[in-house]
């Protein structure tokens, strides 16, 4: 299972550093040593609390959008059949839910806690993964 570094994991859910640590410090969100000796969070638990967190966004009526949006999230659900699948993803306060195939989900290894990017163009959604 992957897992996310301190300040990662803030970045992907909006917060600061310092607000992970208080989290941890009080034992709303569990963290574990690397091999460094470094705090990592389990990615299946944040995304958990990213559900958990999340609010919906601040927005006024005729706000400025742009054609393209890329969100960077944690998958937090994945649903498959033979053939289909359903991702849902919690990119900041938003959750994004995309509809791909079985093999896509395969070969781009999704499962809760997987870190993802989320491409939306119009009425679909691309979820990309970080190639190492």
């Amino acid at each position: 299972m992957a897992t996310l570094r301190i300040r990662d994991a803030a970045e992907l859910l909006g917060v600061s550093d310092d607000t992970v640590r208080r989290w941890i410090d009080s034992g709303t969100l569990a963290a574990t040593k690397d091999s460094s000796g470094r705090l990592v969070i389990d990615g299946k638990e944040l995304a958990v609390l990213a559900v958990e967190q999340a609010r919906p966004p601040q927005t006024r009526l005729g706000s400025a959008s742009s054609a393209r949006n890329r969100f960077p999230g944690l998958v937090t659900r994945v649903v498959t059949d033979t053939v289909m699948a359903q991702v849902e993803m919690q990119c900041g306060p938003f959750t994004v839910v995309s509809l791909m195939s079985s093999e896509a989900v395969r070969e781009l290894g999704l499962e809760p806690g997987s870190v993802a990017m989320a491409s939306v163009k119009a009425t679909t959604v691309v979820v990309e993964t970080a190639t190492e």
